[in-house]
């Protein structure tokens, strides 16, 4: 049995042997914070193919091993991690799985847990304990005060107390769950609010154009630079990192498919200037979600901050402007004028299903979902905003065409989560990514930055 106190100052003897089985950009990003920590006999592989490439490249890092197959790593570790695509996670166990070490714990950094508790069950040995984890972020983000899910399913409190003492240099927020709260949660968290981003950039791909780059400059600064850099980042990511989490998640599909059927039946009320029906339907979500919500400083503090990141013109860079062209500058600034179906959607969906977003967002958000709740009580805890935004709706065109895009798109993306179907759900994200990959950098850097100066002005308060 591994010393479950054991750390990474401790003697050579006494540390655990850490396996990482899949070395994607997860596995790769808790590599590099595992070795940078002091763990020393950390233990690596992915496929076959990728032997002599993945030697190279980890060369320089301190304490880790790359081996050949995941069989060499189960039987050499004290603790297993399969950090593989929920896709393929049945097989990669059925592979491997049987020959873990004795005694050895195992866990999984897939984004849905049904299938992999299902492997695990299936194909680990009976004397393997089972504690597994899921970091609430991508690779690109720090680890530092996000939270870490840590699900102990099987074994002794030791085995427990064994992985939090290897995870804690990632100094992440350990949220402890069973695999169906994890399920539960990440729907809520994540898998509706990608697909809303999802949808939002294949409706701006069927356009045609950049918006935000248009002289008319829709979708320019205010709570548009949070959806406009958002899209950019999850469209810059892999098509896996959401496909798993929508198509294998029960919960996520059921989720997707009322946000779809909530924006459509928002936009037909909009279409035939249903006044009354509409702002019913719309101030009864209101009251659903925010009537008995906390009262805190709002996570959105400011347009004049959000204006800082915008990929277009706002009004934080009119200082740029020479002075002759102020006055035609702003001009062509964008009106307020926006329906934002994509946000009256959100908060009808939540509303419908009886969801509570701050309760999850206390319990495990990830930075996009923080954003996504943002720009929601943006919107939503100000009167004048949100019936600004149902005016537009109903009697102005301007973004007409643009939401009608949104809904279609909705709609697709709802249908290939139900389809299950992987191929399809690539497909689509590739297209879309491929019209957005000329923003990706300029689009990656502002998001970063727009999220870190959030975050760090709201945990000032």
């Amino acid at each position: 049995m591994a010393n479950p106190n054991a750390t990474p100052a401790s003697p050579l003897e006494e540390q655990p042997t850490i396996g990482l089985i899949g070395m994607g950009e997860m596995g790769k990003m808790y590599a590099r914070h595992l070795s940078a920590a002091g763990w020393k006999k950390i233990h690596v592989c992915d496929l076959p193919q990728k032997y002599e490439a993945l030697k190279h490249e980890l060369a320089e890092m301190p304490g880790i091993v790359v081996l050949r197959d995941g069989h060499l790593v189960s039987r050499s570790s004290d603790f297993i991690i399969y950090s593989v695509e929920a896709e393929y996670i049945d097989k990669v166990v059925k592979e491997y799985g049987p020959s873990t070490k004795l005694g050895a714990i195992v866990a999984g950094q897939t984004s849905v847990k049904a299938p992999e508790r299902a492997a695990f069950e299936s194909y680990l040995p009976e004397d393997v304990h089972i504690v597994s984890c899921h970091s609430l972020h991508g690779p690109t983000v720090p680890p530092l005060g996000q939270p870490l899910v840590l699900i102990h399913h099987r074994g002794p409190d030791w085995a427990l107390t064994l992985v939090e003492n290897i995870l804690r240099p990632l100094r992440s927020r350990f949220v402890y769950m069973s695999f169906e709260e994890h399920d539960s949660v990440t729907a809520n968290t994540q898998a509706v609010t990608h697909a809303a981003f999802l949808s939002m950039g294949t409706a701006w791909r069927n356009c045609g154009s950049y918006p935000w780059e248009q002289p008319e400059g829709r979708y320019v600064g205010g709570i548009e630079t949070v959806k406009v850099n958002i899209m950019h980042r999850i469209y810059a990511n892999k098509w896996h990192i959401y496909a798993g989490l929508a198509i294998l998640n029960p919960s996520a599909k059921v989720q997707i498919e009322q946000y779809a059927k909530s924006a459509t039946e928002l936009f037909k009320l909009m279409l035939e200037t249903k006044e009354a029906e509409l702002r019913g339907r719309v101030y009864r979500a209101r009251d659903t979600v925010f009537r008995d919500a906390p009262r805190t400083r709002p996570i959105l503090l400011s347009e004049n901050l959000l204006d800082r990141f915008s990929l277009g013109t706002s009004r934080e860079n009119l200082h740029d402007v020479p002075q002759e062209d102020h006055r035609e500058q702003t001009a062509r600034l964008p009106p307020n004028a926006n329906s934002h179906l994509s946000l009256l959607a959100m908060v009808d969906c939540w509303a419908t299903l009886s969801i509570n977003p701050f309760a999850d967002l206390e319990v495990a958000a990830t930075p996009i979902f923080r954003m996504w709740i943002g720009v929601a009580e943006y919107l939503f805890r100000s009167r004048e905003r949100l019936d600004a935004a149902l005016d537009a709706a109903l009697w102005d065109t301007t973004h007409r065409s643009d939401d009608l895009e949104f809904i279609v798109a909705a709609r697709g993306w709802s249908q290939c989560v139900s389809f299950g179907n992987f191929d399809l759900y690539r497909r689509r994200f590739e297209k879309t990514a491929s019209f957005f990959k000329p923003r990706f950098a300029q689009a990656q850097t502002l998001a970063s930055k727009m999220i870190t100066a959030i975050l760090e002005e709201g945990n000032s308060s």
